[in-house]
């Protein structure tokens, strides 16, 4: 089950996020990810990234981001976006958000 965030949400909803996943595709067209500290600023998500990832979004700049909860039984938030190369950072402006509840709960 997902549930839309609406995105003059976002900011207050990745408070109980304090990191996520940045997934990328490389050149080879497979996934690359980087578990990032997050920041909100100005409406778009910002992080630093390493070369490989700051490489794969100059050539496919679609990414999208995971950031599952602390408790392993309650909803991660998955963002998708359009992100670029701002300096050593990366900047994602976002074009989804979702809460996704988990598909097994623990213990069950």
């Amino acid at each position: 089950m997902s549930i839309p965030v609406p995105l003059n949400e976002l900011g207050a909803t990745l408070a109980a996020y304090p990191w996520g996943y940045l997934v990328t595709v490389s050149d080879d067209m497979r996934p690359h990810s980087l578990a990032v500290p997050t920041r909100f600023e100005g409406g778009s998500l910002r992080v630093t990234a390493g070369r490989s990832s700051l490489h794969n979004i100059v050539a496919r700049p679609e990414v999208m981001m995971v950031f599952p909860h602390p408790t392993a039984s309650e909803y991660s938030l998955i963002v998708d976006g359009t992100a670029s190369v701002d300096g050593g950072e990366v900047m994602l402006i976002t074009g989804h958000a979702v809460l996704h509840r988990p598909a097994l709960r623990p213990g069950g």
